[in-house]
């Protein structure tokens, strides 16, 4: 035991010296490996074993987080494809993939991602959006968007795919650093568009009100009782929730130390009047993703057979996998991995009003509230958990049409519909930092 304590305390001494170097708080410090380890075996896995990319690519991207992840020790198993992580032998974390589901972090005692039954998605010779066959590509519009992803790329943006629909057709594509039209990309948060797509279709099929209070039981006995699933849509419900994605932040303890990322979301009290204040919230994201669990008979298999059948196999969704919890309840904020193709499909939807591939999957209204902006007061260019260029002070992308909306992501994922010129742009990368999203896109718009 001494041997144990005494190695313990030197990893401390390690880690308190290298986060000094680094200009890192004690806070930081006290938080890191067990967010470390979490968030080093939960991405690695996705990336080898979901995503594809070799495993020095993966790690590359995973140190952009945090200059302490380059200390991580990690193991692969291939034949078992899982990954675990430690930082100097502290919160140590295992990782594992599953087919259907994707990779987890795992837990003592939690099983439920073990009894899944899936489906496997299938690849279809059909045209574009129904399936994977293109062949509409525009010259023009192709030399553009390649030589965009070549600009991207010189200036280190990390661009791994950008793909241009046009009247319902894809005319563009193009794609770097080892991906393809098939490789299953992270949205990070777009995934909380495809989620608000769930819960408009549970309102379509009459298996959800959206005016039910309180949303769940555990609020029926204090103020939480007042929010309504519309201030969760508009990420105005008034609870207490940070999203700076450092150690010991919210967000970065329910994603990475936590078996429930909803049980954790749940939780969290109010800090504002429901309907006022608008706070971006992988939280309210997740919340919204247990609602839908929860509508869809209170089990991963039922709510996975739900999504399969009414959401991925109507889109016609070929390359993506949306990653659940260790306790079975998909991470609606963050883990949906779809191809650019596929992320383009959920744009075409929200473009024609709700319908694809001959099926309606969320009504016209549907549309309309998720892209009309919400009533908070301080930021109103927010929809159903989509980003909106209009109905702030000022246009988002000031070089782009006042009803263009996006689904955007961390590392700078793009989903961008542009009614008014029929046109869905995906872009998909791992940039960090900012990346110049209103004048590329701009730069495609004006291009036709």
């Amino acid at each position: 035991m001494r041997k144990v304590l005494t190695g313990l305390a030197l990893s401390l001494l390690v880690l308190c010296g290298t986060a000094a170097l680094l200009g890192v708080t004690p806070h930081y410090v006290a938080t890191a490996p067990g967010i470390g380890g979490g968030i080093g075996a939960k991405l690695l896995c996705s990336a080898v074993y979901v995503s594809g990319f070799d495993k020095a690519q993966a790690f590359a991207d995973l140190e952009q987080y945090s200059p302490l992840l380059r200390y991580l020790d990690v193991e692969y198993d291939d034949s078992a494809r899982s990954v675990q992580a430690s930082l100097f032998g502290m919160g140590r974390t295992t990782a594992r993939y599953l087919p259907g589901l994707g990779c987890a972090n795992e837990y003592p005692g939690e099983t439920a991602r073990d009894t899944l039954q899936p489906q496997p998605l299938t690849h279809l010779d059909s045209r574009w959006p129904h399936g994977n066959r293109v062949d509409s590509i525009a010259p023009d519009t192709q030399a553009l968007i390649e030589s965009i992803v070549a600009e991207d790329n010189l200036e280190d943006l990390n661009t791994r795919a950008l793909l241009v629909v046009h009247q319902g057709q894809i005319v563009a594509e193009a794609y770097a650093q080892g991906a393809g039209p098939n490789t299953p990309l992270i949205g990070w948060s777009m995934s909380k568009s495809l989620t608000s797509v769930m819960l408009g279709n549970l309102v379509l099929r009459g298996k959800l009100d959206l005016n039910q209070r309180p949303v769940f039981a555990q609020w029926a006995q204090d103020n939480r009782r007042d929010i309504s699933l519309r201030d969760m849509l508009r990420m105005s419900d008034g609870l207490a929730f940070s999203e700076r994605y450092s150690p010991g932040d919210d967000v970065t303890l329910m994603l990475f130390t936590q078996a429930s990322a909803t049980d954790y979301a749940m939780a969290r009290p109010l800090e504002h009047p429901p309907g006022v204040h608008f706070n971006y919230s992988s939280g309210t994201a997740n919340l919204l993703a247990r609602v839908y669990y929860d509508h869809t008979g209170s089990s991963l298999q039922t709510a996975y057979d739900d999504f399969m059948e009414n959401i991925a196999l109507p889109l016609s969704f070929q390359d993506a996998v949306f990653e659940t919890d260790a306790e079975g309840v998909f991470v609606g904020s963050s883990y949906f991995y779809a191809s650019a193709r596929d992320w383009a499909r959920l744009g075409q939807l929200m473009l024609n009003g709700g319908e694809i591939n001959g099926r309606r999957v969320i009504s016209e209204d549907w549309v309309a509230q998720s892209t009309a902006p919400n009533p908070s007061e301080n930021n109103r260019a927010y929809g159903y958990q989509w980003w909106l260029n209009g109905g702030g002070d000022a246009l988002r992308w000031p070089d782009l049409s006042p009803d263009v909306y996006a689904a955007q992501g961390n590392r700078q994922q793009v989903l961008m519909v542009l009614p008014s010129q029929e046109m869905v742009i995906v872009r998909l990368g791992w940039t960090s930092g900012s990346y110049p999203i209103n004048e590329r896109m701009a730069r495609i718009a004006e291009s036709f």
